[in-house]
């Protein structure tokens, strides 16, 4: 009944408990999770992943963060993109968090490397699932520069674990992306976070958990897990005023609507 549209199974903290993982997913009604690649050199074991168990798919990408990694040619999304239950592209996108004593100028790598991820997605008709931190005015910029305003043709995708504003929440609809809520929203310091939720339209909104991290309330500080997304779906159940059964049935359609891929038998 719930999708977990955004999770590292190959990480160390997941990987070697996998099969208890998946029985907890089974208890707590968690029919599907989308495996994130980060490096290309993690593609093998994640695409692994998605050809091992019938309901996990995957993504191939390298994230805006990873440094000294093997740098993404577009062939080479293209070729991984290309292969049996892979649905998406990323996570992609900018992240300037962490920029010590660089400028953002500096940082001309992460944004070039995002635009390698535009058109691969757009090549290959996947949605992109983007990451951005403290950089989301040339996120949206980069986006629309590369063509992507919800137009034929547009990859489309999804802006997971979002922790922005509602004006960047609003900017992402307009260009035809989709929002995706995380355990964040059940933090008590997330007020502002949960206004957003009450804001974006129920049929583009997706939740996630970002696992092995940012666990939900009340799991707060232990290692996440796909199981912990019916938390999710519970805190925007009561902030939309609907059964927390809605919103996994919502999120799960909007899933498929947007990863197509994930309606394949292949």
């Amino acid at each position: 009944m719930y999708t977990d549209s955004h999770c590292h199974l190959s990480f160390p903290e997941l990987r070697e408990d996998l099969p208890r993982i998946r029985s907890a997913m089974a208890a707590a009604g968690v029919n599907r999770a989308l495996c994130i690649c980060t490096t290309l050199e993690e593609f093998e074991e994640v695409h692994g992943l998605a050809l091992a168990h019938d309901n996990f798919w995957s993504t191939v990408g390298v994230h805006p963060d990873n440094e000294d990694v093997t740098e993404p040619s577009l062939d080479d999304l293209l070729r991984r993109g290309r292969l049996p239950r892979v649905i998406g592209i990323g996570e992609t996108g900018l992240d300037y968090y962490r920029l010590g004593e660089r400028t953002v100028a500096d940082m001309e790598w992460q944004r070039q490397r995002f635009r390698t991820h535009i058109r691969a997605a757009r090549q290959l008709d996947l949605p992109l699932v983007i990451h951005t931190r403290s950089a989301s005015d040339d996120t949206l910029a980069i986006l629309r520069e590369e063509g992507e305003d919800g137009s034929p043709g547009s990859a489309g995708g999804v802006f997971h674990c979002f922790t922005e504003t509602a004006e960047v929440a609003r900017a992402a609809l307009d260009l035809g992306f989709y929002i995706s809520f995380s355990g964040i929203l059940t933090f008590k310091n997330a007020a502002d976070l949960r206004d957003v939720a009450r804001f974006v339209p129920m049929d583009r909104m997706l939740i996630e958990t970002d696992s092995p991290y940012l666990a939900p309330v009340p799991y707060r500080g232990k290692t996440n897990n796909p199981s912990y997304v019916v938390h999710v779906a519970q805190q925007i159940a009561e902030l939309r005023g609907c059964a927390p059964e809605e919103i996994a049935l919502t999120t799960s359609r909007n899933f498929e609507r947007l990863f197509k891929g994930c309606l394949s038998t292949a």
